[in-house]
C-alpha cells in the first residue's frame, strides 16, 4: 500500500460528513490498516448502559471496509455498497473502538469483505460484518 493511497483515503474520510460525525481515524502499520472510532457522548444509543448506537457500529465497519478497498485499489473510485450483514455480538461500551477489514475476494466487479470490530481485546469482538461492494471504474484524469 502506498502512502499516496493512504492520503487519498484519509481525504475521502475528511470529506464524508458521517465519517467526520463519527470522528473516524485510520492508522497504517506495514500492510495492516486499523480504523479507530474515538468515543464521544453523541455516539451513545443506550444511555442506561451506556452503549454505542448499533448504527454507529455498523457505519464504522462499513467505512472501514470501503477504506480498505480504496487502499488496495487506489486507482478506482470509491466502491459502492451492494449489501452488508452485521452480527452484533456484545454491547459496544462507551470507549474507543477499533476495526480491521479482511478482503476475502476481489473480482472484476464485486469484492467480498469481512470486518471485525473490538474494544479491549481483538479476541472478544463487539461486532462483525460481511459486505459485498461494487468496484467502479478507475478515475479518469
Amino acid at each position: 500500500m502506498s502512502e499516496e493511497a493512504f492520503t487519498r483515503v484519509e481525504a475521502f474520510l475528511e470529506h464524508a460528513p458521517y465519517a467526520r460525525f463519527l470522528g473516524l481515524r485510520l492508522e497504517l502499520a506495514g500492510d495492516e490498516m486499523t480504523a479507530i472510532l474515538p468515543f464521544a457522548p453523541h455516539l451513545v444509543g443506550n444511555p442506561i448502559l451506556p452503549a454505542l448506537h448499533g448504527g454507529v457500529i455498523g457505519a464504522f465497519m462499513e467505512m472501514t471496509a470501503l477504506a480498505q478497498l480504496s487502499l488496495v485499489q487506489p486507482e478506482r473510485r470509491i466502491p459502492k455498497t451492494i449489501d452488508i450483514t452485521i452480527e452484533y455480538l456484545r454491547p459496544g461500551r462507551a470507549q474507543e473502538t477499533y476495526a480491521r477489514a479482511t478482503l476475502r475476494k476481489i473480482g472484476r466487479r464485486v469484492a467480498n469483505v469481512q470486518v471485525e470490530c473490538w474494544q479491549d481485546s481483538r479476541a472478544q469482538p463487539v461486532a462483525g460484518m460481511t459486505g459485498h461492494f461494487l468496484l467502479r471504474e478507475p478515475v479518469q484524469v
